[in-house]
């Protein structure tokens, strides 16, 4: 039976809150398709809104835990403790009514991870972990996939923005894991893609360049479900070097080998 922390319950209750309203507000993208604006401003202003719903949250039930936020960037706390805060992650799906999103809230104490909660609204699918408590999707525990073999393995993916990374050395990449496995998937949302392979709906995940609050939650996700998660030089710099490869304990490494020969060919940062 899942038991959840004191923390863990404010976290979830902060993302329900927070969910309500991007929930309605997804229900309003479609309208605006059309409309010569766009729903572009519509959809950061959802962002803005649901982070100032989490901000508040957060802050009333531990006041003096620091922030960092996508939108806002940091606030000082007590230097122990910081959350770590993606108030809508998978924005260009949101904009595009695509009903794939995330909210991400990460616990950090004393540069640790030790509480994360990834919550999908549109499915109602809140996944969370404690350090040392498991992982957890609602009221179900998690595991990793058990799959042995790369050639049976569908891996996650994220693809760098225009404007962000190296997009022939991350074809390079794509191009080597599509030739080893059994699929690769990109949806369009890293806290969701890690959440999955904590689920073991993906065997993988690697992805370049992404922030903290992308990662954060996901990362104890899948530590507490049984998998391996590091950078692409197989540290534990994730949060600093933005580079994630993540799998179960048969795939790791053979993953993370077809990424570092797809790097040394092609300049992927490590």
């Amino acid at each position: 039976m899942a038991v959840r922390s004191p923390n863990i319950n404010v976290m979830t209750a902060a993302a329900l809150k927070a969910a309500r309203g991007l929930i309605r507000d997804f229900g309003e993208v479609e309208n605006l398709q059309v409309s010569i604006k766009g729903p572009a401003d519509f959809v950061s202003t959802a962002d803005l809104k649901a982070e100032k719903t989490l901000r508040a949250e957060l802050t009333k039930a531990r006041p003096g835990y620091g922030l960092l936020m996508e939108e806002s960037g940091e606030t000082n706390g007590d230097g122990k403790h910081r959350w770590i805060v993606d108030p809508l992650d998978g924005t260009t799906n949101f904009l595009h009514g695509i009903p794939h999103f995330a909210i991400s809230i990460a616990l950090e104490r004393d540069d640790e991870i030790v509480a994360g909660v990834i919550y999908e609204p549109l499915r109602d699918e809140m996944f969370w972990a404690e350090k040392g408590g498991g992982a957890w999707l609602n009221d179900r525990r998690l595991r990793v996939s058990a799959r042995r073999s790369l050639a049976d393995s569908l891996i996650g993916t994220g693809i760098p923005f225009r404007e962000r990374g190296d997009h022939p050395a991350y074809i390079a990449t794509l191009a080597a894991v599509m030739g080893q496995t059994a699929g690769v998937r990109r949806q369009g949302a890293a806290a969701l893609d890690l959440a999955y392979v904590a689920a073991g709906r993906y065997d993988g995940f690697w992805e370049f360049g992404l922030a903290p609050w992308d990662i954060a939650a996901g990362i104890l996700l899948i530590r507490e479900a049984g998998g391996y998660i590091s950078d692409t030089s197989g540290g534990h710099d994730m949060l600093i070097t933005g580079n994630v490869i993540a799998a179960n304990a048969h795939l790791h490494l053979p993953l993370a080998s077809l990424l570092k020969e797809a790097a040394k060919r092609h300049g992927v940062p490590g």
